[in-house]
């Protein structure tokens, strides 16, 4: 098959104990055309209306919604409706990959002029607010990284450690839990396993960015696929001189293909998250979020 069709349902809700006088969101959820996605239809629905709302892209260039709210609410709710073709992304063989090595001392600054590719790669290489670099996971992924080993290898090893070692579980973390936590435990969720596989990259000098996006999930045999079952699913992209981009998804030990729909990608959780912002008032509240993914042919 060389395409699939989705219809994305997301929808947020906000309901407040008491009523929010001002508000700014910051919305990631539009997804970004790229060469193995097309958006063929969006629309965001918001209530309350907000005061002022402006589309543009954010700093890695990813599409984003700024919500402003300047009229008393006592809750937010925010429903985004998409549908959305995948293309099949062409066959790589990882043997022909640059060596990690060789590639981590590409992506390091010399006085060397830089080819705007890697330039835009050596933005990725460094800690960001969920990723820090520390000498424990360049240890843990020592036995994935041979010297002179293709980085592909590399990755796809790394990527098949952190499945086999890990246990997904969705009561271990919360979205501050510290990674050297989550690798003490060996517990966690795909946000924490793609935050893992980024720490063990940039520890190791190379360039690799988080992706935020969904993934069609089957339901039990028998079983009608349920409105709101889905969630929202995170992976990692590795930066191979050459070949360019390469996704990994370590929470199901796969690459990323038809199944997976990309909707923004940046350092961490942080850059990418689907609705975020600052309110004053509205004492304690936790969003309602229902995600569904829908085959177009269903």
């Amino acid at each position: 098959m060389n395409s699939a069709s989705y219809q994305i349902l997301h929808d947020t809700h906000y309901k407040y104990d008491s009523p929010v006088s001002l508000a700014q969101q910051l919305a990631h959820l539009w997804p970004r055309s790229c060469a193995w996605q097309r958006c063929l239809e969006q629309q965001l629905e918001i209530h309350p209306t907000p005061t002022t709302r402006r589309d543009e892209l954010d700093v890695f260039g990813n599409p984003v919604t700024r919500l402003a709210f300047e009229r008393p609410h006592d809750e937010l709710q925010v429903n985004a409706r998409l549908r959305i073709e995948v293309l099949a992304r062409p066959a790589l063989d990882f043997q022909q990959s640059a060596p990690w090595d060789e590639t981590r001392n590409t992506l390091t600054y010399s006085a060397t002029k830089m080819s705007p590719d890697i330039l835009e790669a050596c933005r990725y290489r460094f800690e960001s607010p969920y990723v820090h670099l520390k000498q424990s996971f360049v240890e843990f992924s020592a036995d994935c990284f041979a010297p002179g080993q293709p980085l592909l290898l590399c990755a796809q090893a790394l990527m098949e450690k952190i499945f086999e070692e890990f246990t997904f579980d969705g009561e271990a973390t919360q979205v501050a839990t510290p990674l050297v936590q989550v690798l003490e435990t060996r517990r966690g969720v795909c946000q924490d396993f793609a935050h893992l596989m980024l720490a063990c990259l940039r520890s190791r000098g190379l360039a690799a960015r988080y992706i935020s996006g969904y993934l069609l999930t089957q339901p039990p045999p028998g079983q009608p696929r349920l409105i709101g079952a889905d969630a929202s699913h995170a992976w990692v992209s590795v930066f191979c001189p050459v070949l360019g981009w390469v996704d990994f998804d370590p929470t199901n030990n796969i690459q990323p293909a038809l199944e997976h729909i990309s909707l923004a990608w940046g350092r961490d959780f942080s850059d990418v998250s689907p609705l975020r912002g600052v309110i004053l008032g509205g004492g304690n509240h936790d969003p309602e979020v229902r995600v569904t993914v829908m085959p177009l042919s269903a």
